[in-house]
């Protein structure tokens, strides 16, 4: 019974877009990371969640989305940002800021920084064991032509737009990247000094 209850749980989060509990989630967990948590990564993460619905819905994946600093926590995405993500069939309006904790990089195999400046702040947040799996989510997307995400916040509304594009593009290759590959092993803690 309570397995048939935590497969309710999953699934339930997965439609209705609830981030699942850490508990809860099971299979592969991708962290999508920008500044504030309010624009670029809650856009990746309903991207993500929407083509992984349409595209593997065979594939488990705890997916969430952070900011690396604390200015909009418990705020809900850049209404800019959910206009142009509902234009694609996209809700962002459930999702609220939140900022990166150290259980983080334990937790997801994978951390996708929006940018260079935000892969460096994790990098510099995290322990050595985790570097690794600190990544820059267009890695996912070479025919792209760039490496960073720029941020829309900004500017009009054609840069709500160019982010969804980036997204959608970086999606599609994620989910191939997480098809072809298995979730890491534990990494070994580094001891001090």
């Amino acid at each position: 019974m309570n397995g048939l209850i935590d497969k309710l749980k999953k699934a339930t989060a997965k439609v209705v877009g609830r981030r699942a509990s850490p508990e809860e989630a099971g299979g592969r967990r991708v962290l999508f990371v920008c500044m504030g948590n309010i624009c670029r990564s809650p856009t990746a993460e309903g991207v993500f969640r929407k083509l992984l619905e349409q595209h593997a819905p065979e594939l488990e994946v705890h997916v969430d989305s952070a900011g690396t600093h604390a200015y909009h926590v418990g705020q809900p995405p850049d209404p800019r940002a959910c206009r142009a993500a509902e234009r694609r069939g996209i809700d962002l309006t459930m999702q609220r800021a939140r900022q990166v904790t150290a259980r983080d990089f334990g937790y997801f195999e994978l951390v996708l920084a929006m940018d260079e400046q935000n892969r460096a702040e994790l990098v510099e947040r995290a322990p050595p064991e985790y570097h690794a799996r600190i990544r820059l989510l267009l890695e996912f997307a070479p025919d792209a032509g760039r490496t960073d995400v720029p941020d829309p916040y900004y500017g009009g509304s054609v840069g709500f737009e160019y982010v969804l594009d980036l997204a959608e593009r970086a999606s599609l290759g994620l989910i191939e990247h997480l098809r072809r590959t298995a979730p890491p092993a534990e990494p070994q803690k580094t001891q001090p000094d």
